[in-house]
């Protein structure tokens, strides 16, 4: 197998608009001494500043767009799969096969999109332009630092051991042959190896980010939100790091309405930590029309628990802002065509709707996650009784940590669903099985395929067509 293919499959599309195609990269085996030229595919300002807006324009891909959501909730209670694609019913019902064409292509879009953030790490401090300075290129490298950990958190969650690719292999001759070599057919390295990594880019990236006022940039907020969020991920979570990072965040606050978070009006609002741009040019956010609207079967349909659950809440201003009834002119097993719910939170159908990829109440909560898995029980309801305090909700106490536990996952349900959170939270608390295992119908019936969730099935399968290509990456267990 040539190294041009694999690069292809290892990276997906996006390497293609690199300086040296796949088609002419390593054509000829063996490598000569000369090889092919390396050559800095970043030469001027506008080079690196293109490069950093294919990065930011990343969020009107198919996988912001689409599957982000469908992973966080489809495979949850929160949601089935809806639609018609046969990968996304194997999603929903816990029965991907390594072949799934969902997985394969989030596997090429996740390292795409890295390799983009590496184009910038690898490349900008070569850019001899005095229209690039030192604090701008210094900028641009926490963004892209921040960016790739953002990725590598998304698929180290999804596969557990994953490749670790930190070069943008732009060429080859034999004095770096073995370095190409080992970026383009990498093996798999241990989840803790890839938390190191994600930890030590935020860290390093924190002092030179842009400002947390700015909403729609890799910002500081954004790189404590994340770091918090590892720290509690990790195996062996380290609580006091979340506290800490999450404390680290300045200047946000819950907005006083729910409803004005997802209405379109309030976009780069006070709780908005960091949200994808969808007025901007780069980002066409055509997802609303995935989830929403009667011409044809939507995705991520809000499923009988999640209403359930809503309802025996009496938590109706958030029911009201995230699920949306209407008759429609099909029916399936779980819902009856005259009263049909769609996810409502991406509502504006002109691709200018915003979203969040990290908002307040995500942090509120995860602090009283923390709270709670070290004892301080008062805190642990303190920050949760801050996010219900807005939408009208009875305070609730908390009494010990399963307690705690219970009562952080049973708020993000309610607070987070439809924003992409629901499977890692479950799997981040250890309770995926125990909680899907048990997921019912609209009758109080328990779903057929909810026995089939296994802790195998908490990762995906390394897609078969990446092993096809690359003899060093091994299968999950179960798979």
């Amino acid at each position: 197998m040539k190294i041009n293919k694999a690069i292809y499959y290892l990276l997906g599309a996006s390497v293609l608009v690199t300086a040296v195609s796949c088609n002419d990269f390593l054509d000829t085996e063996p490598i000569t001494e000369q090889g092919i030229s390396i050559e800095n595919p970043l030469k001027t300002a506008a080079d690196a500043e293109n490069r950093m807006n294919t990065i930011y324009s990343a969020f009107g891909n198919e996988y912001w767009q689409l599957d982000y959501a469908m992973n966080g909730d489809a495979q949850t209670d929160n949601s089935y799969a809806g639609a018609d694609n046969v990968q996304s019913f194997q999603q929903d019902e816990y029965r991907i096969i390594a072949t799934n064409s969902n997985v394969e292509r989030d596997w090429k879009y996740l390292y795409g999109f890295i390799n983009d953030c590496n184009m910038i790490l690898n490349y900008v401090d070569e850019i001899n332009d005095p229209a690039l300075t030192t604090a701008r290129k210094t900028e641009m490298k926490a963004e892209a630092a921040i960016f790739r950990s953002l990725y590598y958190f998304h698929a180290v969650q999804l596969w557990g051991d994953i490749p670790l690719v930190t070069k943008a292999v732009i060429g080859v001759n034999s004095g770096n042959f073995d370095e190409v070599y080992s970026q383009v057919y990498p093996a798999r390295k241990p989840v803790q190896e890839v938390y190191d990594m994600i930890i030590a880019d935020l860290e390093g990236a924190i002092a030179n980010a842009p400002s947390g006022s700015e909403k729609y940039r890799a910002n500081k907020n954004f790189a404590y939100g994340l770091l918090a969020k590892v720290y509690a991920s990790k195996p062996n979570p380290d609580w006091a790091k979340v506290k800490q990072y999450a404390a680290n965040i300045s200047g946000v606050g819950l907005m006083p309405v729910y409803d004005q978070l997802f209405d379109g009006l309030h976009e780069g609002n006070t709780e908005s930590i960091f949200e994808a741009n969808g007025n901007a040019g780069s980002v066409w956010a055509w997802g609303s029309s995935m989830f929403l609207g009667t011409d044809w079967k939507k995705f991520n349909i809000p499923s009988n628990d999640l209403v359930k659950t809503f309802t025996d809440a009496g938590d109706t201003q958030r029911f009201n802002s995230s699920v949306k009834f209407s008759p429609v002119a099909w029916s399936d097993k779980y819902w009856a065509s005259t009263n049909y719910p769609f996810m409502y939170k991406m509502r504006k159908m002109d691709g200018t709707q915003n979203f969040y990829i990290m908002r307040y109440a995500d942090i509120l909560l995860l602090q009283a996650e923390a709270a709670a898995r070290t004892g301080d029980f008062t805190g642990a309801a303190g920050y949760i009784n801050q996010v219900r305090g807005r939408v009208n909700m009875n305070v609730v106490t908390v009494t010990s940590e399963a307690d705690g536990i219970a009562k952080v996952l049973a708020e993000r349900k309610l607070e987070l669903a439809f924003e992409g959170q629901r499977w890692f939270d479950l799997k981040r608390t250890g309770m995926a099985v125990s909680i899907l295992s048990q997921q019912k119908d609209g009758n109080g019936n328990i779903l057929p395929y909810a026995a089939s969730i296994n802790q195998n099935r908490l990762l995906w399968p390394i897609p078969q067509g990446q092993r096809d290509n690359n003899q060093n990456l091994t299968q999950n267990q179960g798979y």
